[in-house]
């Protein structure tokens, strides 16, 4: 599932690629990498409907702690006591007080779940639900009990299932206690395999475990027993109530793993952006494709705003000035297709990304649980709720629900699309992105292009570099494993439910393992490629000492040569963004797209 950000020192990289597995699987005795909390003093309050990634990200990643809203909390509440009023009428409920699956006939328990009838059936729940093997098997012949070995990725699991879970049948002390272990930094050992990515999977039951004392878990990044763990933060273990172990049909994992994936995606894009500025200047270019009444001719609205940005970063560089026809300085009328196209494909990365941005954010928020539990819903609401069948599904209200009414219905909102098909398209953008990326840099070793040679400017040693691949890797091999990556995951159907009731598949998970690994390897083209950029602006400048870059790409050099990183570290560490902070707002957009966490980089 998600790969962890160490992968590049990982040496079975190459193997762990050829198995077509995650940076996790298989791999049993990775190591943990926990989380820096820089903003524990931080609070995200959750309301169920308008979390937000970059939410997500400091819940996650910088140890933001969580509360409900009261909205959010009574909603919470109300949903769970409709659910145990709807039993207690006689209703049938789905994956309640009836089977999941092909045993959604088969009757578990009758009446009201706080009966004395019905307490030995939810005792054995608690006292089977610790033994769940929350820990991963260290046996690397079975992979398959292989561990999120990331606390960001689990973090960011946690803190979108607590906001969904403001819409299931949890009972409130259960989702108190799922905010007690974010906000205490508890983090459960978490299975990475054994779920496509389709309502959970194991995660969901690992969580509970944790919740309820059983497992292993993380405090701290120390890893312990959640027993353990629970006594060090002053938590008990929490006794689940009937609704709390039936949550898990939600997709916390593929919407906490997209939030990660669309923060990681745009810092990516940012830095693209602002190596091709670099390029442009590197080159000697033409920069008339970026001009306002050639992006009139073609109102693509991202690829407008992206050669608009670019333009922007670069205002006051030499590229707007004629120096004459000197043979030495003299600009070529039209440059490679990888450096006059690149706004383009780079504006139609930028769409899908936008794209996938906006379905994680839905994902996140509001209801995909099946039954859906609806408060206060009445048969006058719409024409189909007051027929016979809708009926059937509507609780009067009484002592359980607080007097509240409303209806429960199957559903099958769980089904994680469009979502997992955004994935998969942002993957193939990226991919046809990175090929300008890696084809523009190259053109910089032909003369036919650069007019001049580096050892016609610095001189026999200053221009021995020709081979310009200095940032992380080969630009050849990463480039062929992010090619690996742009064909579909094949839609399957699901095979062992015998009776066919949950037929079809959904394979989220696969999609954006594939989507993190482009993003991970994308880095190392763009390290290479502002390596190049950084070199030849060098170059330009010892050909003409008066030139200038715009204010962008001035800086960004200004802050490399300063911070003696290497190219990788330096544009992994440092937000593009920084250098460019007057940023026009993106299309469609009001708010500033995880600005605030790109300036505390």
């Amino acid at each position: 599932m998600a790969l962890s950000k160490r992968l590049f020192a990982n040496a079975a990289l190459g193997a762990l690629m050829a198995l077509g597995t995650s940076g996790v699987a298989g791999q049993a005795l990775a190591a943990y990498h926990p989380i820096t909390p820089t903003m524990a003093d931080k609070t995200v309050t959750l309301t169920g409907r308008d979390l937000t990634v970059d939410e997500v990200v400091q819940v996650a990643r910088y140890g933001a702690k969580v509360r409900l809203s009261p909205e959010a909390k009574q909603r919470a509440a109300d949903t769970w006591g409709l659910m145990m009023q709807g039993s207690t009428e006689g209703m049938a409920i789905y994956l309640f007080n009836r089977g999941g699956g092909s045993q959604r006939e088969i009757t578990v328990f009758s009446g009201d779940p706080m009966s004395k009838a019905n307490e030995a059936y939810f005792e054995d729940r608690n006292r089977i639900l610790p033994e769940f093997k929350a820990t991963a098997s260290t046996d690397p012949v079975n992979p398959s009990f292989a561990e999120l070995d990331d606390e960001d990725v689990n973090r960011a699991i946690m803190v979108v299932r607590l906001n969904q879970m403001t819409y299931l049948p949890a009972s409130p002390q259960y989702v108190q206690a799922i905010t007690d272990l974010i906000n205490a930094g508890i983090t459960p050992v978490m299975r990475a395999r054994g779920g496509t990515g389709e309502a959970l999977g194991p995660t969901s039951g690992n969580i509970t475990t944790t919740v309820r004392g059983g497992g292993e878990a993380y405090y701290k990044g120390e890893r312990m027993s959640s027993a353990e763990a629970l006594r060090r933060a002053g938590l008990k273990p929490t006794r689940l109530l009937p609704g709390d172990a039936t949550t898990g049909t939600v997709n916390a994992d593929v919407a906490g793993m997209g939030a990660l994936l669309v923060a990681d995606a745009k810092s990516l894009l940012d830095w693209i952006d602002l190596v091709y500025a670099m390029d442009l200047n590197g080159m000697n270019s033409s920069v008339t494709p970026l001009f306002s009444p050639v992006q009139a001719n073609r109102p693509y609205r991202w690829i407008n705003w992206n050669a608009n940005r670019v333009l922007n970063m670069m205002r006051g560089s030499y590229l707007f000035e004629d120096e004459g026809n000197d043979p030495k300085i003299k600009r070529i009328i039209q440059d490679p297709e990888s450096l006059r196209a690149g706004y383009v494909r780079s504006g139609a990365a930028w769409q899908q990304w936008s794209t996938l941005k906006d379905d994680v954010t839905l994902q996140m928020n509001w209801s995909e649980h099946n039954p859906a539990v609806k408060p206060d819903t009445s048969p006058s609401d719409s024409w189909e709720l007051a027929t016979p069948w809708a009926l059937k599904n509507y609780v009067k209200g009484g002592p359980q629900s607080n007097g509240k009414h409303g209806f429960i219905f199957s559903n099958a909102n769980w089904d994680p699309y469009p979502l997992n098909t955004t994935v998969e398209a942002f993957t193939i953008a990226l991919a046809n992105l990175d090929v300008a990326v890696l084809m523009r840099q190259q053109r910089f070793q032909s003369t036919f292009f650069t007019v001049v040679t580096p050892e016609e400017i610095l001189g026999p040693a200053g221009g021995a570099q020709r081979n310009f691949n200095i940032g992380a890797g080969s630009n050849v091999e990463v480039y062929q494993r992010i090619q690996g990556l742009i064909n579909p995951v094949p839609p399957e159907g699901l095979f062992t439910d015998p009776e066919g009731v949950e037929e079809l598949d959904a394979e989220g998970l696969f999609k954006l393992e594939r989507a993190q690994r482009a993003v991970l390897e994308s880095w190392t083209l763009v390290a290479n490629d502002f390596a190049t950029g950084a070199r030849w602006m060098d170059i330009r400048k010892a050909q003409r000492p008066t030139r200038n870059f715009g204010p962008a790409p001035t800086a960004a050099l200004a802050a490399y040569k300063a911070s003696g990183q290497t190219p990788y570290n330096f544009i992994r560490t440092v937000a593009a963004t920084k250098f460019y902070p007057g940023d026009a707002p993106m299309p469609g957009s009001a708010e500033p797209a995880i600005r605030a966490l790109d300036n505390k980089r």
